[in-house]
């Protein structure tokens, strides 16, 4: 007989109560599953290549790569090789999920569509799939593009690191706090979706001879906590590492050294009925061929394993050795992790698969020891995505810019007595720091504004305004026209559109493109004063008047939801990421998808905010219940007293 209790908080986030382990990671199902059914059924038929089945002709491009890219086969291999104990773990959640999915979730019902039962390797496939695009697949079609477009000057069109993930995490060692233990804040950034990429929990296990009691952010469709989470003797959190585990090769049509080879049928539904469409699945010995011509070698498919081992032992972890030891099962994405405990050990590594190659970079040789070192007590870490030196060198080539990780270490620097208000500042941080060296190019015009991208700010409406004035005249300018129609061996399905987008790759550049004199031959200063005289008579009296949220749906207009559109602080390179589109719209649909700060002396001391809810339903009282607190840049409290809480079913 299941041990398991289930409660919620006053913003109905879950807390699972359970006797056994197993026990646990069923209540986890049965809560997510309950709360989240439409999101979770989106993300198995992502995971199996089925979405165009619900969705029609959308869906078709990730449904290709998908299936070409072996998610399936990749996790059913992971699964089999998965200890018995994770496999036992997560079958128990799986099991859960498949009690608690509900035939009434919103989207579904308006799709004509039920959910379906998870299989035991569902989660791997699920997880892998969250992250296939996380690393450098699309960087790297972006790299060929604009070298192939630009030749020798391709660098002046530069935005190191992926511009659609990255995150903030740092620690202060206990010798610069309030309390004497040290604290982690940070927030990851991705697209910013409804339901959530991320799902906030409690899990507590009370069997005497496993016991864990940890708070933390868990991914919809994972059992356990996985990147950011506070145990109460230690806390764990991460940043995109911005490694290179991912390689990309020509293929000849058809390929050499075909291993596998096979058929499958795509589902297609159209307006009345559906249709069939076949794709074709070949591996050969560099890889999986993601689209004709091009192949993919990627550490999870190499190794067969996603790093679920790691699952379990987080959640049993007591100290920073404990932690850096299950870090040691990760795979992908490979992070940079920031970790501290009671003890007052504070500890930076890398986590996770980063191959070593041969010399001339065709063949992969073994894997690299994971970079790390101690922060004393009157120390610091920060990491931000940035180049970070020797660490970041080992790992990878193209890394984000440095403002955040800049505009984080000097808020923190010379600083005792920190506490978690002061940490939750540094969260709101909106100080934008290309402001100077865009500005440069019209001395004079912004010396009123102070950098700061307020939402009620009238200086950062009209900078904003004059930004993308900018970027449009860049976009006409003939030399750039090779890169705004590539030939055909540089087009990618949409699905790539994302890492694609040649007006925002150049907006992302404009610094280096200041910084360059006249790029290209171009006179940037005459375009900065053309733009300047345009925005003067168009700017919105406030930043937040076109800065507003507007998050993403997986099926836009069957969502349901009634979220306000709130004027948000921030931008893209503000610790305070609220992402814009310079010259596209200033819409907010990416940034940071969480926040929270981990109190080593006291969990409730600390606290934590997703964007929307903790429900995925339209019209649960819970499914917005979040944002205005995360608009206005707090958290909401970490509640651990069971007696504060209430107990429900599902």
């Amino acid at each position: 007989m299941s041990s398991t209790r289930l409660y919620r908080d006053d913003y109905g986030i879950p807390h699972v109560r359970a006797g056994s382990m197993l026990d646990l990671a069923s209540g986890q199902g049965r809560i997510t599953a309950h709360d989240r059914t439409w999101q979770l059924e989106w993300q198995r038929r992502r995971a199996t290549g089925t979405t165009a089945e619900l969705v029609g002709e959308s869906g078709l491009g990730w449904d290709r790569l998908a299936r070409r890219t072996l998610l399936v086969d990749t996790a059913r291999r992971a699964h089999a090789a998965l200890s018995a104990d994770s496999q036992a773990f997560v079958a128990a959640y799986v099991e859960g999920v498949n009690a608690g999915l509900r035939d009434d979730a919103h989207e579904l019902v308006a799709l004509d569509a039920a959910p379906q039962a998870w299989e035991e390797w569902t989660p791997l496939a699920v997880f892998h799939g969250q992250h296939l695009l996380f690393a450098g697949l699309g960087g790297e079609l972006w790299r060929r593009r604009l070298e192939a477009a630009l030749g020798e000057r391709a660098h002046l069109i530069s935005y190191e690191g992926i511009p659609a993930n990255g995150s903030n995490a740092w620690a202060v060692g206990g010798g610069r706090t309030a309390s004497g233990r040290p604290l982690i804040g940070g927030d990851p950034h991705r697209v910013i979706e409804q339901p959530g990429v991320y799902m906030q929990v409690r899990l507590a296990c009370e069997d005497p001879a496993d016991p864990c009691d940890v708070v933390g952010f868990a991914f919809p469709g994972v059992p356990g906590v996985q990147h950011f989470a506070h145990a109460g003797d230690v806390a764990w959190a991460i940043t995109n590492a911005a490694a290179d585990y991912q390689d990309v090769h020509a293929e000849r049509s058809p390929p050499d050294d075909v291993v596998l080879e096979r058929t499958e049928t795509i589902v297609v539904r159209e307006e009345v009925g559906h249709r069939e469409e076949l794709v074709e699945v070949v591996e050969t010995e560099r890889g999986v061929v993601f689209e004709p011509g091009h192949s993919l070698r990627d550490a999870s498919t190499v190794l067969g394993d996603v790093g679920f081992e790691a699952l379990l032992p987080l959640l049993r972890a007591r100290t920073v050795d404990d932690v850096d030891a299950a870090l040691e099962h990760w795979v992908e994405p490979v992070n940079n992790a920031v970790i501290a405990d009671v003890h007052g050990t504070v500890r930076y590594r890398i986590a996770g698969r980063v191959p070593t190659r041969s010399a001339d970079g065709t063949r992969w040789q073994g894997w690299l020891e994971a970079p790390r070192h101690d922060v004393g007590p009157d120390g610091q870490v920060v990491t931000a995505n940035e180049r970070r030196g020797p660490e970041s060198e080992a790992v990878g080539r193209a890394f984000a810019p440095p403002h955040r990780a800049r505009r984080i270490t000097a808020l923190l620097d010379a600083r005792s007595e920190l506490t978690t208000q002061d940490f939750v500042e540094i969260l709101d941080d909106t100080f934008l720091g290309t402001v100077p060296a865009l500005t440069a190019l019209v001395p004079g015009a912004f010396d009123g504004f102070d950098g700061r991208m307020k939402a009620d700010s009238q200086q950062a409406a009209r900078f904003a305004s004059w930004r993308s004035a900018l970027v449009r005249r860049l976009v006409e300018r003939p030399e750039l026209a090779p890169l705004l129609r590539p030939p055909p061996e540089h087009e990618h399905d949409p699905v790539f559109g994302a890492f694609l987008d040649p007006t925002h790759r150049i907006a992302l550049s404009l610094p280096t493109l200041a910084g360059a004199g006249s790029p290209f031959g171009i006179d940037l200063v005459a375009l900065a004063r053309d733009a300047l005289e345009e925005v003067d008579t168009l700017a919105p009296a406030t930043w937040g008047q076109t800065h507003v949220f507007v998050p993403a749906h997986a099926v836009p207009g069957v969502d349901g939801s009634d979220l306000p559109e709130l004027a948000v602080s921030g931008d893209s390179d503000c610790v305070r990421c609220t992402s814009s589109y310079p010259a596209q719209t200033d819409v907010c649909s990416r940034g940071s998808v969480a926040r929270y700060v981990w109190d080593l002396a006291d969990r409730t001391a600390g606290g934590w905010v997703v964007p929307t809810g903790a429900s995925g339903a339209p019209g649960d009282p819970h499914h917005h219940d979040q944002l205005e607190a995360w608009a206005r840049g707090e958290l909401v409290p970490i509640v651990t007293d069971w007696d504060a809480l209430v107990e429900v079913t599902t």
